[in-house]
Parts: C-alpha cells; sequence; structure tokens
C-alpha cells in the first residue's frame, strides 16, 4: 500500500519532470541530438551508481534484450516531446502529455487482460472534450503540430509506464533505467541517418553545446533523470500505473506556471486553451474522490461471509 511519504516524493518527482520542458527549451541543439546525449549521461551515471552500490547488472540476456527494447519507446517519447516544445510551446506539449491517463484506461486493461473500469473511460471523455477546445481555439499549424506531438509523446509515456510497472516487479529499478537509457540512447544514433535525410536542413547533426547549455544538460541529466525518473519506477511498486499517469497530470501544472514566469507564455495563448487545459487538469483532483467512491461501493456489495459456529468436540 502506498504511503504518505510515496506520494509526497512522486509529486517532488513531478514537478522535477514538469522542469524538463523548461530546460529542453533553454538548450540550444535539437531535440533529437538532445535526447541523445541524455540518455548517455544518464546510462553511465546509472552505471556508475549500481557498481558502487554492488546492484546486480546480470538479470539475463532476454530480459536485457525487452528493457534496451523499451529504451527505444522511451526514446521515441522524448523527442517528440521536447520537439512540440519547439514547435509550439512549453504549455501546449505539456497539456498534450496530460492524455497519459487516457491512453492509459484504455491500454492497462489490455496488458493485464481486466475490464476497462468505467469511472477511468469518464475521465478518458474528460480529456478528450480539453483537447477539442483547445483545437477549436488554437488554429496556428504550429500549435496543431505541436499538440498532436505531445499527443503521441503522451501514447509512448503510457506505453512504457505500464511496462515498467510489471518490470519494477522483478528486478531493481535503477538496472531497469540504466538499461533503458542505454537502449533510448542506442534508439536515437540508430535514428540519426533517417534525421539528417530527411529533417535536417544542412544535413549534420548539432551538437554545438554552450556553457549554460552544459549547465542545463547537467541539471536535466542528474536531477530531472537520472533521480527522478528512477525514483519514479522505484514507486510504482507501490502505486498503479493509472494513478501514477493520472497523477503525472499535475505536471502541466507545475510546467505551465514556471513557463510563465521564464517564457512569458502566459500572453501567447488563447483563452480557449487556458478552458481546455482546465477541463484536462480538472480529472487529476476528479480522480481520487470518484475512484474512492467506486471503491467504497464495491466493497459494499461484497457479501459477507456465512457466521461459523464453533463446538465442542
Amino acid at each position: 500500500m502506498p504511503r504518505l511519504k510515496d506520494f509526497l516524493e512522486l509529486h517532488f518527482v513531478i514537478f522535477l519532470w514538469g522542469f524538463t520542458a523548461i530546460l529542453g527549451k533553454l538548450i540550444s541543439i535539437p531535440a533529437v541530438e538532445l535526447v541523445s546525449l541524455r540518455t548517455l549521461i544518464t546510462a553511465l551515471a546509472l552505471a556508475l551508481i549500481i557498481y558502487r552500490r554492488g546492484t546486480p547488472f546480470r538479470i539475463g540476456s532476454m530480459n536485457i534484450v525487452k528493457i534496451v527494447s523499451v529504451g527505444f519507446v522511451i526514446a521515441g517519447h522524448w523527442i517528440l516531446f521536447f520537439a512540440a516544445a519547439r514547435v509550439a510551446s512549453v504549455s501546449i506539449s505539456l497539456v498534450g502529455l496530460a492524455t497519459c491517463s487516457l491512453w492509459t484506461a484504455f491500454l492497462e486493461p489490455l496488458f493485464s487482460k481486466s475490464k476497462i473500469k468505467p469511472h477511468e473511460i469518464v475521465l478518458a471523455l474528460l480529456i478528450i472534450m480539453g483537447l477539442y477546445i483547445i483545437f477549436q481555439h488554437e488554429t496556428e499549424f504550429n500549435s496543431i503540430l505541436g499538440i498532436g506531438m505531445a499527443v503521441g509523446s503522451a501514447l509512448l509515456a503510457s506505453i512504457f509506464t505500464i511496462i515498467n510497472s510489471r518490470l519494477v516487479k522483478k528486478f531493481p529499478s535503477t538496472t531497469i533505467t540504466c538499461y533503458e537509457m542505454a537502449g533510448a540512447c542506442l534508439g536515437t544514433v540508430l535514428f540519426f541517418p533517417f534525421y539528417t535525410a530527411f529533417f535536417v536542413e544542412s544535413g549534420t547533426l548539432n551538437f554545438g553545446l554552450t556553457a549554460m547549455d552544459w549547465v542545463y544538460l547537467l541539471i536535466l541529466t542528474l536531477a530531472c533523470t537520472v533521480y527522478a525518473y528512477t525514483a519514479g519506477v522505484r514507486l510504482m511498486q507501490r502505486i498503479s500505473a493509472y494513478s501514477m499517469n493520472l497523477t503525472v497530470n499535475l505536471e502541466p501544472v507545475y510546467g505551465i506556471v514556471l513557463a510563465w514566469f521564464i517564457f512569458d507564455e502566459g500572453d501567447k495563448l488563447s483563452d480557449g486553451f487556458y478552458y481546455g487545459a482546465g477541463v484536462i487538469l480538472m480529472s487529476v483532483f476528479v480522480y481520487p474522490v470518484l475512484d474512492a467512491y467506486v471503491e467504497r461501493r464495491k466493497r459494499l456489495k461484497q457479501p459477507f461471509p456465512d457466521k461459523v459456529v464453533v463446538g465442542k468436540d
């Protein structure tokens, strides 16, 4: 059962995740190159931590292949996420990411072969409504493209979160994260030829980091990834994937507030964006109340066991 300490740590982790979009926009190199460096540094840092702690590296070759494959999904998630912030804005990127709970409501029952919960579908419909409101008012191509990329990023995030919630029951969270970051780095490197051929006008990669870029990159990798990502995976041992993803919807709140102060995005977004974002974020506060009510009704409907009379021999 999750404790108050677990939820407090989860919210701190989500605050750090909300800061990643800010850092991703502050770093001057493109999203693909940024993801490759972020995952490389993170994998090396985690490998050092695992070595110092004596955590097992050897988990079987097939398990390593599976976890590294999850890293490919993570690479796609981060590339789309950072690209959405560059194409549109940090706020739009973060609101699109909040649709994680929509995807998880449908995908988690497929993975666990369980029934879809009606109240989760209600929340999913609320999120669709919020997205519709945003699309109705954000008419610029960059905004529409950005939120489309962010929603795609959310789909990938939902997939690897569900998978990780199962992996963490078998292997240490640091080992999982290390192999996933190595896989994400490998996936990004394999994407380089396609990326330079079709998405880069010059046909060459850009790794020209400034001194401040390195500062932001180290914060991004060590605080927002090494600690936050590993802690997030560890918290999945006690918190369900759906609860994780729904709470992660607070990431846009933290990120949007930061973007208002750092990039002055408050005046650049339409009223429709705030209406739609409000509907999406409302699901964060509705879920705990609705879920508690459903669980209480379920317990009340359970029949009491028959009374057993114990007699003397």
